[in-house]
């Protein structure tokens, strides 16, 4: 694979390349490293909840165009990911490629995701509790904490069903943005792959269960905190923070393992037919 200063963008044909590598490495990385680029990554993607939160706590704003502009602002999160460096469970379940060419185990695998998703949320709730503590909440006359337990509390009491569907779709544009990120060679390709794919599943009300690792703690200190509660509140509980994470990280896994990875798998790596 040639890395030198050609200018234009990866093909199809080496992304799959690119991603199959990176899942050997990633699948190998240290503990230690694995542990902490892991929590990194579940605090970038709560400053890009953080940041989508303060958008749609603006009443001021049309329900189309805060989605809109608070999925542009979320994309931060998977920014700072891919550009400063993390480890991320949902982008890694693009390893499923390298585990179907037979070049990770299937324990590496479980090891990887393990260790990052329990990483991600370490990083995730981290964020949330310094959040908590800076009194961010009470922006915009209280909105913006108002507006963070709205959102846990549509999160407690959707269907498990619907859960599972929206974190699958959810992470099928995660993995497309991590995807076409391959495709590029500088910082701006970057952030042009990941903007509209992120900014679509937010947009769309998908469930990213990192996102969500975020979205829980902070509701349930906020509801511990004696703020005025809105409708609702009362679903807010631990329980129903991991009978949320559950559906939507395995919605996640089929997402990203089984639509995007094992599917460009075939296309493009499987021994019997290659894509030129």
């Amino acid at each position: 694979m040639n890395d030198g200063p050609n200018v234009d963008a990866y093909s199809p044909q080496q992304i799959a390349e690119r991603v199959d590598s990176l899942g050997v490495a990633k699948a190998r990385l240290p503990l230690l490293s694995m542990v902490m680029l892991g929590m990194l990554a579940g605090a970038f993607i709560g400053l890009g909840a953080l940041y989508y939160t303060l958008v749609v706590s603006d009443a001021a704003l049309s329900f189309a165009a805060s989605r809109v502009l608070g999925g542009v602002c979320f994309s931060l999160g998977l920014l700072l990911v891919v550009v400063a460096g993390a480890e991320l469970f949902t982008g890694n379940n693009l390893l499923a490629m390298a585990w179907a060419g037979g070049k990770v185990s299937t324990a590496e695998v479980l090891r990887n995701w393990a260790v990052v998703c329990l990483a991600n949320f370490a990083g995730a709730a981290g964020l949330a509790l310094l959040v908590y503590l800076s009194g961010h909440a009470s922006l915009n006359g209280g909105e913006v904490g108002q507006t963070y337990m709205k959102i846990a509390a549509a999160k407690s009491t959707m269907p498990v069903t619907e859960l599972f569907f929206r974190g699958a779709l959810c992470n099928v544009l995660v993995c497309m943005a991590v995807w076409m990120v391959l495709a590029g060679r500088t910082v701006v390709d970057k952030f042009v792959a990941i903007v509209l794919p992120i900014s679509a599943f937010v947009a769309a009300g998908f469930e990213h269960s990192i996102a969500n690792m975020y979205f829980f703690p902070l509701a349930l200190l906020l509801k511990d905190s004696g703020i005025a509660l809105p409708a609702g509140a009362d679903a807010i509980t631990l329980w129903a923070m991991f009978r949320n994470l559950g559906p939507v990280i395995l919605g996640n896994i089929v997402g990203g393992s089984v639509l995007v990875a094992l599917v460009y798998y075939v296309i493009y790596l499987r021994p019997a037919r290659r894509v030129p």
